[in-house]
């Protein structure tokens, strides 16, 4: 094995980690793989026979990388008054893979990622690296271009801030995610009464003839109801809605199924089950690698 096979080696070990690093950073998973290739480029451009931790090395190179995309997505957001939205580890053509399903289920809902889509770029870097992986605030602050102190009271601001879960105009669809995401959750486990929690008691379960074909019922009425019915939506993954914070069902060789949900005082208070495809065509679906 040459030394260009050999680092290759050590990088692909390494991607799993890179991947979540950068997907926690930008929200993105198309944009996470996009840093992961600049990675690689620099590593290969790179004499590494000073460098004692390839781990670290990489992780770093990620953070500056991430770091910059940040920083150009607020300067295009700025410019032409877009909102970024953080895309769900979804993909309507693969399915989930492994290590999507792993970023999943490491505490990566819709509502940490609109939590951490608040954050400036360089709070962002910082609390991600230091809280969610532990790298030092001596390594983080040649990354953002800090002191040592002023890195760490970086991530200390981002951290009040995702403690207070203050996604300041955000803080509707944060809400809303944070329903979405508990009732995937409890969608997931089966389980009835966290189902009930987050349902009002008077929601409406709304099929169109697409999904009812599918097996649901043109319409549904009462917490209990609709908490049973969505016991079925076990494998429905978090998605956004034109915007909003929503799930989706992909059956094997048929169409999606979209779960747009409707939030009021607290509670989901309605649901459509959207599967019609020219219906599904005109909305702005946020799936991954779309």
């Amino acid at each position: 094995m040459n030394d260009q096979d050999w680092l290759a080696e050590r990088f692909e070990a390494n991607r799993p980690h890179l991947r979540g690093v950068a997907f926690r950073m930008l929200g993105s998973l198309t944009e996470a793989d996009d840093a992961i290739q600049e990675a690689w480029i620099r590593l290969s451009r790179t004499n590494t026979s000073h460098v004692d931790n390839l781990r670290a090395w990489l992780t770093t190179v990620v953070g500056r990388v991430c770091l910059n995309m940040l920083r150009s997505r607020k300067t295009r957001r700025e410019a032409s008054l877009e909102t970024h939205l953080p895309d769900p580890v979804l993909s309507p053509e693969k399915g989930i893979d492994p290590e999507q399903e792993a970023l999943l289920g490491d505490s990566v809902g819709l509502a940490m990622l609109v939590v951490l889509d608040s954050l400036a770029p360089a709070e962002r870097v910082a609390f991600v690296l230091h809280d969610m992986f532990a790298v030092p605030f001596d390594d983080i602050a040649p990354i953002v271009g800090r002191s040592t102190p002023a890195t760490r009271q970086l991530a200390s601001r981002a951290r009040r801030r995702v403690r207070r879960e203050d996604a300041g105009a955000d803080v509707d669809r944060l809400r809303q995610a944070k329903l979405v995401d508990a009732f995937l959750a409890a969608a997931r486990n089966g389980d009835f009464a966290a189902l009930l929690a987050v349902l009002d008691p008077d929601v409406v379960l709304r099929a169109d003839q697409t999904a009812m074909g599918l097996g649901a019922p043109q319409e549904t009425r009462g917490a209990a109801d609709v908490a049973a019915f969505s016991r079925r939506a076990r494998g429905a993954k978090a998605a956004l809605l034109d915007g909003a914070p929503a799930a989706v069902w992909l059956p094997a060789d048929r169409p999606p199924v979209v779960y747009r949900f409707t939030v009021g005082e607290g509670r989901i208070t309605a649901i459509d089950l959207i599967a019609d495809p020219a219906h599904l065509q005109r909305l702005e679906l946020a799936i991954l690698d779309d």
